[in-house]
């Protein structure tokens, strides 16, 4: 099995925004190697309390390991849309510290030599964030008719070329199945013409079926709006995205929660694909302050030394007026 190494980006800043108190409870909702957790149960222990979860069994079994003396940590092998589910299940109703998602794929599952995900490497096509899930990048390609994987592929990838990919995908495969990462490579390489640029043809591909095969922006979406419930008054969320898609959710969350409504409003937060909430007719008050307006990013030498934090957005809020 190859070693699961994650660089946790922005660590400092996106362990530091949650404030960490003795004696309170927190949510890792994406534990991946475990170094905002550590960092966490350092700056709590010895009487906070650590709740960390993952879908991915390499992270858990590297985290384990990992955090394995720190009494006051619990490890959930389930995907943070099962927050809520779990915590009331043991009678925990309220998160009174704080939240911190570093969302996307980590780079062990993108760069692992089995799992599908990096168009790099020639393995079978998957990206299942969880192991057991029987849906995978194979049903994606295989399967999905040539308009869904336009959509997934422009919508998803925000691929200039998705019609011409998708037409020679669904062309491809009545002669053949599409079985490797490496086939579908050939594919988008065949589909797309040849210009200048830093991003290989077949980056935002592989982006989309990823994003599609673990509902990654649906997850976020429902998500965000099950542990606002959750918080008391003066918890933190933290949240580290990494992409366009995923950091627009979040920013119009954070810009909906954080205004006063009155009347029939919903703002454009409310009206796009990207909607977070529906549109109220009832006053609202603020649910959320924010911590900064702007993104937080990395720095120039966090870059240096882990590349791809370079595309990394923190934004911070906490959670205000709960009665």
């Amino acid at each position: 099995m190859q070693e699961f190494k994650h660089y946790p980006v922005m660590l400092n800043e996106a362990v530091g925004a949650l404030n960490c108190t003795n004696g309170k409870l927190y949510i890792d909702a994406t534990l991946g190697g475990g170094g905002y957790s550590e960092l966490i149960l350092k700056r709590i222990s010895p009487n906070g309390k650590l709740i960390a979860f993952d879908i991915d069994e390499d992270a858990i079994n590297a985290s384990s390991e990992r955090l394995k003396n720190y009494e006051n940590l619990t490890i959930v092998n389930d995907s943070y849309t099962n927050i809520k589910k779990y915590l009331e299940k043991n009678k925990i109703f309220e998160i009174d510290g704080g939240i911190v998602f570093d969302l996307g794929a980590s780079i062990p599952q993108l760069t692992s030599n089995t799992r599908g995900f990096s168009f790099l490497k020639n393995s079978k096509l998957d990206m299942r964030f969880n192991q057991h899930a029987e849906f995978s990048a194979y049903d994606v390609v295989n399967d999905y008719k040539e308009d869904e994987l336009v959509r997934i592929f422009s919508e998803y990838g925000e691929e200039r070329f998705s019609k011409r990919i998708a037409k020679k995908i669904v062309e491809t495969r009545r002669n053949t199945k599409i079985v490797t990462t490496q086939d579908l490579v050939n594919i988008v390489l065949e589909a797309t013409p040849r210009i200048k640029s830093k991003i290989h043809p077949a980056t935002r591909v592989f982006q989309a079926i990823r994003i599609e095969v673990n509902h990654e922006l649906e997850n976020i979406k429902n998500t965000l709006n099950e542990v606002l419930t959750l918080l008391s008054n003066d918890a933190i969320l933290s949240i580290v995205t990494f992409h366009s898609l995923e950091d627009r959710i979040v920013k119009n969350f954070f810009k909906y929660y954080s205004k006063e409504w009155t009347g029939e409003m919903g703002g454009e937060s409310t009206s796009s694909k990207y909607r977070v909430v529906p549109v109220i007719s009832e006053y609202k008050p603020p649910m959320l302050e924010l911590i900064n307006k702007k993104p937080i990013t990395a720095s120039e030498e966090e870059i240096k030394v882990n590349p791809p934090s370079r595309s990394a957005k923190l934004r911070v809020a906490r959670r205000i007026n709960k009665k």
